[in-house]
């Protein structure tokens, strides 16, 4: 994996240990010689991800909507900063740029691209995993409602192992490194649906 988009939130809550492991990730990956795609934005978790990798000497890809770059929240201190038209296009150039997804904490805008992620993963749009870095138990009840799909039946059994997670980054990286691609939905036959 040369590059990981990492999905987190613009928003810095009161509790510093959020910030704090945005800024550890980005280390942590420009550490590791992996290049870091991201939001594009200089605030939060977003903005301390970039520092912790730029400040490390990785490569930090910016990709923010154009509504987002003129209202001065841009990073421009990104080795490569790509302005785009809105979210759609944002998504879609995260995983042209990326060897898979890390999800950290953040709100619904988050959520919107683990899951759109997972989505194009089960499609077949990519066959790139899709990590969610469980920190301080976060997203424990997430895993515990994905889990509920797949047992009610809403995730077939072949997609039950997109989303990989674990509660350090060292594991996570570990564990999406050994991920093996699923057969894709678009490649299935309507029996097997």
């Amino acid at each position: 994996m040369k590059r990981l988009a990492i999905y987190c939130g613009s928003a810095s809550p009161d509790d510093p240990r959020y910030i704090q492991l945005a800024y550890d990730v980005g280390k942590g990956l420009a550490q590791k010689g992996i290049g870091v795609v991201y939001g594009g934005g200089r605030l939060g978790l977003m903005g301390a991800t970039a520092r912790g990798a730029l400040e490390a000497g990785g490569e930090v890809v910016g990709v923010i909507p154009d509504a987002l770059a003129n209202s001065e929240v841009a990073n421009h201190d990104c080795t490569e900063l790509y302005t785009v038209g809105g979210m759609h296009e944002r998504k879609q150039r995260f995983t042209d740029l990326s060897d898979g997804f890390i999800t950290i904490p953040g709100g619904v805008g988050t959520m919107d691209e683990l899951w759109e992620a997972m989505s194009w993963a089960q499609l077949g749009y990519h066959n790139n995993p899709v990590g969610l870095l469980n920190a301080f138990g976060f997203y424990d009840e997430l895993i515990a409602f994905n889990r509920k799909m797949a047992d009610v039946g809403f995730v077939r059994p072949v997609h039950q192992s997109i989303l990989v997670h674990d509660t350090t980054l060292d594991g996570l990286l570990d564990r999406m490194t050994a991920y093996e691609p699923h057969t894709p939905i678009f490649q299935m036959k309507a029996d097997d649906l």
